[in-house]
């Protein structure tokens, strides 16, 4: 670091901004997330029970063992020894800010940059104006048909575009802006031709868009007119602003996150939907500004929090917008790091759902948000008719080669295990005496309408082992010892199991009156509702199929987490093993008895 270096106002903010506090405390300190805060064991002193909490809404620590406190810049200059100008630059390169220059160039520059943004604050302050006076009647009137009152105007800094050509323009210069500047900061338009510069934003309800400070640096617009094009016009590119690298409320969603106990932000479509989503109280909102999802807001978001939602719009052009950002984010994915898909139905957007379902119905559909896995899964088996050994190959084919872009070699390995696993359960369900048309009859279908609570992997497998009796004695430690995500699935599984050490039929109506009897009404629907699979011959090569697609499941011992088991131990070896020689010991008691009863008829 030389000393000529100067940071330039606003410098030191920005830093701050983009990067989220417990991420770079987290690396040196085992951290837990407690209620608005996190908190762990002091990095200062040698304590025992933990005193030091990061607030990332704040963007402070405090470790209350030693007395320290502060900032980003003052926990690196802390921990690394290292000086205020030093961590600067360390925090600086992290993420991805350049230092400026003491140069006569760079000072110009930055002067430069400051009167763009007092441009776009006075631009932002006369459109807010504007919404109130007579002007901008009928953008009033479309924010009380969205449930919008003067109250949230202001929160959200609502304006509204004068109709004329150079009404802002006039304005604005009025206020001491060249219009070169005007230009410069996306709020005039120069004719390419020649001719008078003119507005940009005409007729238009406005949205502000600020940067990771809140400063304002650009604008969206809205079409009050049904027939007007585009319907939403966005501030074009400037030193200011970029709307591949800026998320829509991103500084306030990310506030409003610190104070949640959510694993991320969530990400929706447009402006009206992130403010439908705060007002309703998911203050995390953010919207990318009309384009695809970008890896620059991807780690955006991934600076808020580990695990963002995706809601996307229940339409086609949703459900292509989220395969397109399943193919930004795999590259990017990491341990603890991915991203989830909220997808909607019949058309409808997140303020759809809240203004004719309410607000219990928007949670509902957050919670049942589907991970990255399942809607690449989706994307694949959906795409084609699977009905030939060809089309198959070709899904793995088209799975494999889109887990291939995961750089983390981890994660790679993960996804490609799951993969495969999910895709031998399908086939194996689709397994059928009889075979399909050459073209199939099986059309490429959408996403599920209505996400699942939960993942019900492994339930063919499982409901076979009840149709055909001896796959369930053939497999009984397999079956024990599979690890199944979902618990009504396990519930089912250790179903089968008791019913055969009481030595009771396993059959679908009795196991379906003993889960419902242990309140597992879930387990009982789905092992009733499960079509009924073909039958198959003991000891043939089916059996020897379902056997190998039975050992996807298995998980080294300590590997397999105890809390979706149903209730009962069935997990480890010695258990399975001792479950087998029951069932084997009352099966021989059962042929002795017949045996018997034969000979004595005899006699």
């Amino acid at each position: 670091m030389t000393p000529s270096v100067r940071i330039p106002d606003g410098f030191v903010d920005e830093l701050k901004a983009r990067i989220r506090l417990s991420e770079v405390i987290g690396r040196k300190v085992k951290l837990k997330k407690q209620g608005k805060e996190w908190v762990g064991l002091s990095p200062f002193t040698n304590e025992k029970t933990p005193s030091f909490y990061v607030n990332d809404q704040k963007k402070i620590f405090k470790c209350f063992s030693s007395g320290k406190g502060g900032d980003v810049i003052a926990f690196v200059m802390e921990t690394d020894r290292l000086s205020f100008m030093e961590a600067v630059e360390k925090l600086a390169d992290e993420a991805g800010m350049s230092l400026p220059k003491a140069t006569p160039e760079s000072q110009e520059k930055y002067d430069r940059r400051r009167r763009l943004e007092a441009a776009c604050e006075a631009a932002a302050t006369f459109f807010e104006t504007q919404l109130r006076r007579e002007p901008g009647s009928e953008a009033r009137h479309y924010l009380a048909k969205r449930g919008l009152k003067p109250e949230s105007w202001s929160r959200y800094r609502l304006g509204f575009a004068p109709d004329e050509w150079r009404t802002t323009l006039t304005q604005l210069k009025s206020e001491g802006f060249t219009t070169q500047e005007l230009i410069e900061a996306g709020l005039a338009i120069a004719p390419e031709g020649g001719g008078d510069p003119y507005d940009r934003f005409r007729g238009r309800l406005i949205f502000p868009i600020t940067d990771l400070r809140g400063h304002v640096i650009a604008f969206g617009g809205r079409a009050l007119q049904a027939d007007a094009k585009p319907k939403y016009l966005n501030s074009s590119d400037t030193e200011l602003f970029h709307k591949s690298r800026i998320l829509y409320r991103y500084k306030a969603a990310r506030e409003a996150f610190g104070a949640t106990d959510e694993s991320g932000l969530i990400v929706c479509e447009g402006y009206m939907d992130a403010i439908a989503l705060s007002e309703a109280g998911f203050g995390h909102a953010v919207a990318p500004l009309g384009t695809a999802l970008t890896e620059d807001q991807l780690t955006l978001l991934w600076r808020a929090g580990p695990e963002p939602i995706l809601c996307f719009d229940g339409d086609r052009a949703g459900r292509d917008a989220a395969y397109r950002s399943v193919e930004r984010a795999l590259p990017s994915l990491q341990p603890g790091r991915s991203v989830f898909f909220c997808l909607l139905t019949d058309g409808k957007d997140p303020d759809d759902i809240l203004r004719e379902q309410g607000r219990d119905a928007m949670r509902l559909q957050l919670d049942n948000a589907l991970p990255l896995v399942e809607v690449l899964w989706q994307r694949e088996r959906d795409a084609e008719p699977l009905n030939t050994p060809e089309r198959q190959a070709g899904l793995e084919q088209r799975l494999m080669s889109a887990v291939s872009a995961i750089q983390h070699p981890a994660v790679r390995a993960a996804y490609e295990r799951e993969l495969k696993a999910r895709m031998r359960d399908h086939l194996w369900q689709l397994r059928a005496p009889t075979r399909s048309p050459r073209r199939g009859t099986q059309a490429a279908q959408p996403l599920r309408k209505q996400p699942p609570p939960a993942k019900t992997r492994g339930l063919g497998l499982i409901v076979r082992a009840v149709d055909q009796h001896h796959l369930a004695e053939t497999g009984i430690e397999g079956l024990a010892q599979a690890y199944l995500p979902d618990p009504d699935v396990a519930a089912i599984r250790d179903a089968i199991l008791t019913q055969m050490e009481a030595g009771l039929p396993v059959d679908r109506d009795h196991l379906s009156t003993h889960l419902q009897a242990n309140g597992k009404k879930r387990a009982s629907d789905l092992l009733t509702t499960y079509p009924v699979i073909p039958e198959i011959a003991p000891g043939g090569h089916e059996e020897r199929e379902w056997l190998i697609a039975l050992e996807q499941y298995a998980r080294p011992d300590g590997d397999r987490p105890s809390a979706t088991r149903s209730g009962d131990a069935f997990g480890s070896p010695e258990d399975a093993r001792l479950r087998h020689r029951r069932v084997s010991e009352r099966r021989a008691r059962t042929v002795r008895l017949s045996e018997a009863a034969e000979q004595a008829d005899q006699d």
